[in-house]
């Protein structure tokens, strides 16, 4: 089910893909992406004739993704993206998705590009995209809301409703409700919330250098219907 509710609130957003499928492209493999949940941008790497390493902390996503991959060959590695430690070398790594957000504050976020920066050959790049001001709502009080994200799967139909983006302290909590329906008629309704540490370009810069990363320029995903936009963080090794 995991899978499942990834795929329904992350799985259909493709506006950064032209990015990362030029970055790729510019930069090199072996491509190393953080927090691939279930292949989006990986698989779609791969298809491209891309080396693809997939990194996420989360099995049964990794499982799904190397489903997707239908012959591919896109390793997984189930890790911590503060803590990892393989033996290959990347000419790219790609952070996609606010991901570097989730990793709690100024302390994760520094302990990750530590660990970027020895995974990358010299003059090899790390992109990693951030959302530094996002829009609060709330919605949790009943009243017309945004369109749920929805499907159905075996006969369960899934929805998944935004209902907050709440300012909290360093960072936003996202907020959904998340219900099924069985096909008997069934309803289960269960809160999900989502902390991202609010960054700015300039201080994830910043805190690249300390890690021995140097910047080497931005790049902006626009916003979408359904999405919010990104600014690109680009560092080098």
């Amino acid at each position: 089910m995991t899978a499942i509710w990834h795929d329904l609130e992350c799985g259909s957003y493709a506006a950064d893909l032209p990015l990362w499928r030029t970055l790729a492209a510019e930069h090199g493999d072996p491509v190393l992406e953080i927090g691939a949940g279930t292949g989006r941008v990986a698989v779609d790497l791969a298809r491209r004739g891309h080396r693809v390493t997939a990194l996420d902390n989360d099995a049964a996503l990794l499982a799904e993704l190397s489903r997707r991959a239908d012959g591919l060959d896109v390793p997984t590695v189930l890790a911590d993206a503060r803590t990892f430690e393989l033996e290959e070398r990347f000419a790219t790594c790609l952070v996609p998705m606010q991901t570097i957000q989730l990793l709690g504050g100024q302390e994760g976020r520094r302990a990750f590009l530590e660990r970027a920066r020895r995974h990358l050959h010299g003059g090899g790049v790390l992109a990693a995209a951030i959302a530094s001001q996002l829009e609060a709502y709330d919605l949790s009080d009943g009243g017309p809301g945004l369109v749920p994200d929805m499907c159905e799967r075996d006969g369960v139909v899934y929805a998944s409703h935004p209902t907050a983006i709440r300012a909290d302290g360093d960072g936003f909590v996202l907020e959904r409700r998340r219900e099924t329906v069985a096909p008997d008629g069934r309803r289960t309704v269960e809160a999900n919330t989502v902390k991202l540490a609010r960054v700015l370009p300039a201080e994830l810069e910043r805190e690249g250098a300390e890690a021995g990363l140097q910047g080497a320029g931005r790049a902006t995903i626009a916003a979408t219907e359904d999405y919010s936009g990104s600014e690109v963080v680009i560092l080098r090794a």
